[in-house]
């Protein structure tokens, strides 16, 4: 169907139309110019009269010219050029030339562009609903994701429908699960693998532990002594020699040791440097009180709990964000070096098991994990992560309702994205400047998108696409609350719970 023609100036890479007819933002449209076809999609509309201008300032007017002229308007609007159908969708050398006529793409041409074995089915066309659209898991995976929206757009059924349509490839999922939403969840595609939130201290490098124990690296005599009494502790456990199975415990009483005698390593400790190891030892006092639900010398590598085809969640709710941040850290910098060691084939020990496929981590509250102002070493390693990950098979998704908050480096190796509604001119600028491919125009679609729509772009599709996300038929806890039901059910239990009061004391013979 012919829906209008080209005029005036056309770029290779934006053209400009009028019509009669009224078609939709969004909506896929193809030209024949030069032996091609040109696949478009229309990004802004204009609905404009001649008669009807802005120098009539009397209603009155208005309203007579309106009567006598009728629908007399016109449409004008951009088209942003996509490419040539018929050879991959590359950018034609060649721009449209005036009076091109703009077709509507017709479904054979639609269902040749979306088309994709293997692919992770995520909804369908907002334009062309029998059109579905499927993403490139191994693009998606490796080039990294982020999907952003406002408060109660559609976000948590995103995620949802994601880990299950990867599921179904048997793909190994590790959410950072910060509200509890799916610990519980129920999923068409497999199941859920619970893991503790705790971390054994043998697996933890010194940096690590030393920066929950808060020592900066200028006091360098603290370092020295926390540094021996970790390599002492971790002799110890691995010997199996200690009467106690705490990591800590057995640093503090390697250090306690040392201020209880004169000498350190065959050389005199003065009391100048015994007030060092005191303040190391009231460290480890605050670090044990702080992280002691945390660090648990029983635990196992957590990596190696990681399993295929179900979706592994660490659940994050009953932790603060301090402990959030070394639990991410802790799994991404493990994840990367035992990729590497896989990769490269390197020799296993009891300690380090190789990591043996890729994994997909999943960030919830990624301005949280990941933020613009601060520097936790969650944030590094989401960093390291998502520049080096895709050589090692390790992906990210940051899922946040605040992208003005995440860090513009971890979102800008974030190749693709899933924006559904988002309002806040700042969430929609930071978003913008992270990404090449959404433009002026598509940015201009967020705050009119509906719930669970959404603009899908970057390397997982062949090109920028506005998608009604499907819905999730499984099951989370990620819904917002019923209030008022709440409130309600608590108030029938008053009321059920004074009844019987008064049942039992009737009974008893007295007068309630």
């Amino acid at each position: 169907m012919i829906i209008g023609r080209c005029v005036g100036e056309n770029s290779l890479i934006d053209v400009n139309f009028i019509s009669k007819e009224m078609p939709k933002v969004g909506e896929y449209v193809s030209l024949k110019y030069d032996g091609k076809i040109i696949l478009g999609m229309i990004e802004s509309l204009i609905r404009g009269s001649v008669s009807l201008n802005g120098d009539i300032y009397d209603p009155n007017t208005i309203e007579k010219i309106r009567e006598i002229e009728g629908k007399d308007y016109y449409i004008k609007g951009n088209i942003r050029i996509l490419g040539d159908v018929n050879d991959n969708l590359r950018i034609p050398r060649t721009p449209a030339p005036p009076g091109t006529e703009i077709q509507v793409a017709n479904e054979e041409i639609l269902r040749k562009i979306f088309k994709l074995d293997n692919g992770l089915k995520i909804g369908n066309l907002i334009s062309q609903e029998d059109v579905g659209v499927k993403l490139n898991i191994n693009n998606m995976v490796s080039r990294h994701l982020a999907i952003l929206a406002m408060t109660g757009a559609g976000k948590s059924n995103t995620v949802s429908v994601l880990i299950d349509g990867l599921l179904e490839y048997n793909g190994c999922i590790l959410i950072f699960d910060m509200h509890g939403e799916y610990i519980d969840a129920e999923f068409k595609n497999g199941t859920v693998n619970p893991i503790d939130p705790i971390i054994n201290p043998v697996y933890m490098s010194f940096s690590e532990i030393k920066g929950l124990a808060n020592i900066p690296s200028s006091a360098y005599i603290q370092e020295r002594y926390f540094r021996e009494a970790y390599k002492e502790a971790n002799a110890v456990v691995r010997s199996g020699e200690s009467d106690t199975r705490d990591f800590l415990e057995i640093m503090r009483r390697v250090l306690e040791k040392w201020y209880n005698t004169e000498i350190f390593r065959g050389k005199e400790i003065n009391s100048s440097e015994k007030s060092k190891i005191m303040d190391v030892i009231n460290k480890m006092d605050d670090l044990k009180t702080k992280y002691d639900n945390l660090l648990n010398i029983n635990g196992s590598n957590i990596l190696s709990e990681l399993k295929l085809g179900v979706a592994n969640v660490i659940d994050l709710g009953q932790t603060d964000e301090s402990a959030a941040e070394v639990i991410v850290s802790h799994i991404l910098r493990n994840a990367l070096k035992s990729r590497k060691a896989a990769i490269h084939k390197k020799e296993e020990n009891f300690y380090e098991k190789h990591l043996n496929f890729p994994v997909f981590f999943i960030m919830e509250e990624a301005h949280i994990l990941a933020p613009k102002n601060r520097n936790p070493s969650s944030k590094y390693w989401i960093s390291r992560v998502a520049r080096e990950g895709r050589k090692f098979g390790l992906g990210l998704c940051l899922v946040s309702q605040s992208p003005k908050s995440i860090d513009p480096d971890a979102l800008s190796q974030a190749n693709n994205m899933i924006i559904l509604r988002l309002v806040e001119p700042q969430d929609q600028r930071h978003v913008q400047s992270a990404s090449e491919s959404l433009s002026e125009d598509l940015v201009k679609q967020l705050p009119s998108l509906n719930v669970g729509e959404a603009i899908v772009l970057g390397l997982m599709v062949k090109v920028p696409t506005l998608v009604k996300i499907d819905e999730f038929k499984g099951r989370t806890v990620g819904d917002d609350i019923n209030i008022i039901d709440q409130w309600q059910s608590i108030k029938d239990k008053e009321l059920n719970d004074i009844k019987d009061q008064k049942d039992e004391f009737k009974q008893l013979g007295g007068n309630y």
